[in-house]
């Protein structure tokens, strides 16, 4: 059988993506390098050339559902011709993704996986930071906000939702108007 060539982003995301499905039918712990490997017609070797383990790959897999999930929410947090009070009431909340219907979205959000989709909420987080830190800094110059410290204000709205967003005493909407209501009270727009 001839060896098929590919370049190395597409293999890597061929590997990611073959992984996210065993992991979401086989479970993590179940899913070996060797599984992920024959899923997709490969040595095993080749998998290791891109991922140096299955917990590496796993890391990836968390990386780039998060920077995808991100994506959707820059769209609205980066566009100059809204304002922040715009920004806020806006954005695409986590209720907005449950409607997906991606192997990834099923991974992290069925009710075995709550371990890995707290992995994925601070991740989530760990990628919003910089862009909200950048928002809150616009804003600052523009007038809309006085902060004395964009950044440290940025990481406490992004990770300062996690208790309520954790929290399963309270309804999905309720959460969000809870949480887009603070955020307006403290920055005062």
């Amino acid at each position: 059988m001839a060896r098929i060539t590919k370049e190395p982003e597409v293999r890597k995301q061929e590997i990611l993506d073959a992984a996210m499905v065993l992991f979401y039918e086989k479970g993590y712990k179940k899913t070996s390098m060797t599984d992920i490997a024959n899923k997709i017609g490969v040595a095993q070797g080749l998998c290791y050339r891109y991922f140096p383990s299955k917990e590496i790959l796993f890391d990836c897999s968390i990386q780039e559902y998060a920077q995808r999930l991100a994506d959707k929410m820059k769209l609205i947090l980066c566009d100059d011709s809204l304002t922040l009070k715009q920004k806020l009431e806006q954005t695409p909340s986590y209720i907005d993704f449950e409607k997906e219907d991606s192997i990834s979205y099923k991974l992290f959000h069925n009710e075995n996986s709550k371990r890995i989709h707290d992995q994925l909420s601070m991740k989530v987080c760990e990628v919003m930071v910089p862009v909200v830190a950048e928002l809150f800094r616009k804003a600052n110059e523009n007038g809309e906000i006085h902060l004395p410290d964009p950044e440290t204000a940025a990481s406490f709205a992004v990770y300062g939702q996690l208790g309520i967003l954790l929290n399963e005493q309270i309804h999905s909407k309720e959460k969000i108007v809870r949480i887009k209501e603070f955020l307006k009270f403290i920055l005062q727009v």
